[in-house]
């Protein structure tokens, strides 16, 4: 017994003296500290890990940058690509009005068939994109039913996670720890080899939520909570607009006419902001969006929000020769064919927030004016362009609908939370979705015959959907998530720089010491908890990069099979139910559904350890030691 110790404690010793070890370990350390701080954004920490790596010759640069050449990295920014396509041709929007003509007025169907239907989006593409997709459709659902959003959002949000578990190419950890098999020359998972354990837990979520659900329960009238698709007139009301809103004829010999509005200035002289502009085309008024290069003429009728004094307001007619003019309360909607409405979230992964819209020079990036910000459920009202952006803003937008529609696709930084109802009546449906479902069909059945390598059989099908104009060249390179793939590509070479110097070896010897002498399910048990725990504070995606050569080490020192201890790090990847902050599926329902941080808490710990013990149970009958 004490030369077993004396052997443990040395080789421990010599680990922890390695000074190349302990510089890989600081390094990760403080990678994890700014993840967890979000001081400097997440993929610029993966670009500094990778030049720290070559600069300290811990790695050569073919291993450092490794990750661009790997095929599963490749595959994910082709899955981007396929969820755009499936967005881009309003599936998901004709999906949740079937939803509502199924379920009719029951909650408990609704939310099964919710449920059950975000899981199988979220098989084919991002968790967080199908959620994102579904927070409006909710939102309008919740308003049909008079019910309160906060007892489908947590729902959706969990549902987003476990759709993670469906399929092999249904999130980045699965394809992060079957590459990691692939590497070491272990026959990886096939498409649905998770699908057995996914489709148990999905049954379990379901169940789950029809139990827990009335702990969500908030009130029908909650204000902040209730979000769904409102009116012209409903927003404008919302928002305070109506005694700040007015119409404005440009007179002969006005300053304005011939300049743009960017060199006119009417925001910083007499606060003013032109959010649309009546100008005579064809013998008849059209409503054109105000863009910040638009120039300006005799006879076009400015729609301006200013909230100054009445002297001042007629101090600014005096000066810019403005004539006043009728502004009736649905001014708006006999203009809904040209101009729209609609309200957007911030994105958890912005890199917006602490910005004001005039840091981020909002109107001349987007040619869309933000007329109104909620924030903890109250409007602001006094200096909205130099108000810093806060997580869980919600800003009220104005100008053409396309320009609203592609806020979403053409950053990151806005989620459309609540498109106003005169949309429905204004864009049809897009002709290209049936094209998108056969795309869709085509990669799964590529991808389940197993002939063709996987990022071929995606590759085919966003051709494909380019060639049937489902996407474009530009909305597909602006559906891809870079920061996501530069931090799956960024943190790739911890494992190669850990397995080098060693780290590995300590950790797996860590859990041998733990439970290598006891029954495997034990070790699968520890591998699912220190997965859960670091997933409190990084990414899913990293969690898994970090993880996956640990429980593949530890097979092999136990001479077990390694692919139940590669699935259970899958598994205990995509369970980030404890907070709002474990993933940001959840930070996206947090303002939606008005939660609290302990609300997840109260929810997402029991679940958390449901899944685990399913998954501790089935992993070994599906793929046996």
């Amino acid at each position: 017994m004490f030369n077993e110790k004396r052997v443990k404690y040395n080789f421990l010793k010599g680990h922890i003296l390695n000074g190349e070890f302990l510089w890989v370990l600081s390094l990760l350390l403080v990678s994890m500290v700014l993840f967890t701080t979000n001081k400097i954004r997440m993929d610029v920490v993966a670009l500094l890990v990778i030049v720290t790596f070559v600069l300290s010759d811990t790695l050569t640069l073919e291993e450092a940058i490794s990750g661009f050449s790997d095929s599963n990295v490749l595959l994910i920014a082709a899955l981007f690509v396929i969820g755009d396509g499936l967005v881009r041709t309003g599936i998901a929007l004709q999906v949740g009005n079937f939803l509502f003509k199924i379920a009719g007025s029951s909650e408990k169907k609704m939310l099964v068939f919710l449920m059950l239907t975000v899981s199988l989006l979220g098989s084919f593409m991002s968790s967080t994109g199908v959620v994102a997709i579904f927070i409006p459709v909710v939102l309008s659902i919740s308003k049909r039913m008079n019910i309160s959003p906060s007892r489908f959002m947590m729902p959706l949000g969990f549902v987003g996670l476990i759709s993670g578990m469906m399929t092999l190419v249904a999130t980045p950890p699965n394809m992060i720890i079957n590459s990691e098999l692939v590497r070491k020359g272990i026959t990886g998972f096939q498409f649905f080899s998770i699908t057995p354990i996914g489709i148990t837990i999905l049954l379990a979520g379901i169940v789950y939520m029809l139990i827990t659900g009335r702990y969500l329960k908030r009130n029908k009238l909650d204000k902040l909570a209730i979000r769904y698709q409102r009116t012209f007139c409903d927003l404008i009301k919302d928002y305070k607009l109506t005694g700040n809103a007015h119409r404005l004829k440009i007179q002969k010999g006005s300053p304005l006419i011939g300049i743009s509005l960017n060199k006119a200035r009417l925001h910083s002289r007499y606060k003013a902001n032109v959010v649309g502009i009546e100008r005579w085309r064809k013998f008849r008024r059209v409503m054109i969006s105000a863009t910040g290069g638009i120039e300006l003429k005799e006879q076009d009728i400015l729609f301006i929000d200013i909230s100054v004094s009445d002297h001042q307001l007629k101090l600014f007619y005096f000066e810019q020769k403005l004539k006043p003019m009728i502004l009736g309360g649905h001014y708006f909607s006999a203009h809904s064919r040209y101009i729209g409405m609609a309200e957007v979230l911030i994105n958890p992964d912005s890199d917006v927030e602490g910005k004001s819209l005039r840091n981020i020079k909002f109107r001349t990036c987007y040619d869309l004016n933000v007329v109104g910000i909620r924030r903890n459920g109250k409007i602001l009202e006094n200096k909205l362009i130099d108000q810093p952006l806060r997580l869980g803003d919600i800003l009220l937008v104005i100008g053409c609908w396309k320009l609203i529609q592609m806020l979403s696709t053409k950053t990151h930084n806005f989620i459309i939370l609540n498109i106003a109802e005169e949309f429905e009546s204004v864009t049809p449906a897009s002709s290209q979705a049936p094209q998108a479902l056969l795309c869709l069909f085509l990669m799964i059945v590529m991808m389940v015959n197993n002939e063709i390598p996987n990022f071929i059989s995606a590759l085919i099908s966003c051709l494909l959907m380019g060639k049937f104009r489902c996407i474009n060249l530009d909305s597909a390179y602006k559906a891809i998530h870079w920061p996501s793939i530069i931090l799956i590509v960024g943190m790739m070479p911890f494992s190669l720089a850990l397995q080098k110097t060693g780290g590995i070896s300590l950790a797996v010897n860590f859990l041998m010491n733990i439970a290598g002498n006891m029954e495997p399910r034990i070790m699968l048990l520890c591998l699912f908890i220190l997965c859960a725990s670091i997933g409190l504070f990084i990414s899913n995606t990293v969690t898994a990069v970090l993880m996956a050569p640990i429980a593949i080490s530890a097979a092999n020192h136990m001479s077990l099979s390694p692919l139940p201890f590669a699935m259970i790090v899958g598994i205990a990847a995509s369970s980030a139910f404890m907070t709002p902050i474990s993933s940001p599926v959840n930070t996206l329902v947090l303002t939606p559904g008005n939660y609290k941080f302990s609300d997840f808490v109260k929810i997402g710990v029991p679940f958390t350890m449901i899944v685990m013990l399913i998954s501790v149970l089935i992993i070994p009958i599906l793929f046996p030691f």
